[in-house]
């Protein structure tokens, strides 16, 4: 697999202070069993009980009490990519409210490397594994648990997090072993096993974080509420975070072009919610708009800030291979932030030393909406946005991504590729994986339809360790499925369709179904 080019902004350091153990080897002793309670007691060291906080002190108030010491950490905005001509110091403080470069190009978040080197990478990924799975503010977040490689300078008490992420990552055993040609390593990052069923809510608790530490004061910002177009999931994420920190939300949705779950999201959490005629495009014009003109906080990906919770999630991926690294990632692509976030997530524990290697990655686009993967197959030499055509995976219907720039720089740092997936393909990928035990999402279908191309290539190979990264829960696309299994979807054969069969309440007819479904079975 290529190793990844660092990234323009990260420090190159030497990888022989800690280096990552092959996964062919063991990386622990064998546990020795210990044969009686009397054997397990004589061997077991003094153990210190730790006594519960006060009965009217909750888990912030004692965070308070106990403050991490400080470390010298610290993060910016600057340019990305620099401007040729631009100015090489241009920089912003993370509580200044900018979205843009003086050029009019994106921004990125960039931290002091040089100051998280001082630590070894060892020192990194036994911090972060001592955090999984506990209730201590915030550490209980899988997000907030690497808070020094998110935002290093926030206080705990301006954080807003639901103890997201820490997402399962799942073994997909029959779906590789019976679908994809023996895959013996293929494994589904369950992202959408969160709070409001998608990944947004890893960037927007860091996103609200800041907000939040904004109208406080010190700093006391008049942000009047924060703002966002989307086709769904980020509504859903956004509403969730800002109802938590009793920030209001003002949601720009296109009309008839999300699903009713994720359209009732935003709406149950209280938020001002605005359907427009138009396309998500159409609703990100809108929104830069308005928040040029009131005191509106943007919370696209425009802004850098959700990227460095989304990065999280790669991290957590090396964690749960106890810091072993993938071959490949397959990573759903809309406004193409998130492929970036993987990379950059992936990339900044190459540089500190957790791991000696970034994976491939690849980005899988919607046919009906596939920018990128137009501009992948001119050679990256010609971008053309477009007018993306209605597809069940809804969230990615996006013809103009923001973050373009950013998918590109990921891709080609990691030697990574670009595939499509038309209608059925994604469907019938999604409906294969709910057979064998999951329960997709369309995104998810277009990922895995991705991976069943690449493997017909003879692109990913039947021992290559694979991460499906699986961007939202299938509940809230429950109408595309209901349609695929009622066989409703026009010019769409739904191969792997499995309609309830009516019977009437008799014993002998009841049987007479049941033999013919299980023929050769009994």
């Amino acid at each position: 697999m290529a190793a990844a080019a660092s990234m323009s902004f990260l420090l190159s350091h030497p990888q022989s202070r800690s280096a990552t153990p092959s996964r062919h080897l063991p990386l622990r002793p064998a546990a020795r069993r210990v044969r009686c309670a009397t054997d397990a007691a004589a061997l077991s060291p003094a153990v210190t009980t730790k006594h519960r906080r006060a009965a009217d002190e909750n888990i912030r108030e004692e965070a308070a009490r106990h403050p991490a010491p400080k470390q010298g950490l610290s993060a910016w905005y600057e340019p990305f990519p620099p401007a040729p001509n631009g100015d090489p110091n241009e920089r912003y403080s993370l509580d200044e409210i900018v979205y843009r470069s003086s050029s009019g190009g994106l921004l990125d978040v960039r931290h002091d490397m040089e100051a998280l080197s001082r630590f070894s990478g060892a020192y990194w990924r036994d911090l972060f594994d001592s955090r999984i799975g506990r209730t201590t503010w915030p550490y209980g977040s899988g997000v907030w648990s690497k808070k020094e490689f998110v935002l290093p300078e926030i206080e705990p008490d301006h954080i807003v997090s639901l103890f997201e992420g820490n997402s399962n990552l799942f073994w997909a055993e029959r779906l590789g072993r019976d679908h994809l040609g023996g895959m013996n390593d293929l494994w589904v990052k369950h992202c959408g096993i969160s709070h409001t069923g998608s990944f947004k809510d890893l960037g927007m608790t860091v996103l609200v974080s800041q907000v939040n530490r904004l109208r406080r004061a010190p700093l006391s910002r008049p942000i009047a509420g924060v703002g966002c177009a989307s086709t769904g999931d980020t509504s859903a994420a956004l509403s969730a975070y800002c109802a938590a920190a009793g920030i209001p939300a003002i949601v720009f949705l296109p009309a008839n072009r999300i699903s009713l779950e994720q359209l009732i999201q935003p709406i149950a959490n209280g938020a001002t919610v605005l359907s427009l005629d138009t396309d998500f495009d159409g609703c990100m014009r809108l929104i830069r708009e308005v928040t040029a003109e009131l005191p509106i906080y943007l919370a696209n990906s425009l802004n850098s800030l959700r990227l460095e919770g989304q990065k999280t999630a790669a991290i957590e991926i090396l964690q749960q291979f106890d810091w072993e690294v993938p071959d490949w990632v397959i990573v759903p692509g809309g406004n193409l932030g998130n492929i970036y976030a993987f990379y950059k997530g992936f990339e900044m524990c190459r540089v500190l030393g957790l791991v000696d290697r970034v994976p491939r990655l690849v980005c899988a686009q919607a046919a009906n909406a596939n920018p990128l993967y137009g501009y992948y197959k001119t050679g990256w030499t010609e971008f053309q946005p477009q007018v993306a055509r209605p597809t069940f995976a809804s969230a990615i219907q996006i013809g103009d991504p923001v973050s373009v720039d950013r998918a590109v720089v990921a891709l080609k740092a990691t030697d990574g590729i670009v595939e499509e997936a038309t209608e059925e393909e994604l469907m019938n990928a999604m409906s294969l994986a709910d057979r064998t035990g999951m329960f997709a999402c369309p995104h998810t279908g277009v990922a895995l339809a991705a991976l069943f191309k690449l493997r017909d290539q003879r692109v990913i190979g039947t021992n290559d360790r694979t991460v499906v990264v699986s961007t939202a829960h299938g509940l809230k696309f429950s109408q595309s499925k209901i349609d695929y299994h009622d066989s409703k979807i026009e010019d769409m054969a739904c191969k792997y369709s499995n309609p309830p069969v009516s019977v009437k309440a008799d014993f002998g007819a009841v049987m007479d179904v049941l033999k013919k479904r299980l023929k050769g079975k009994l």
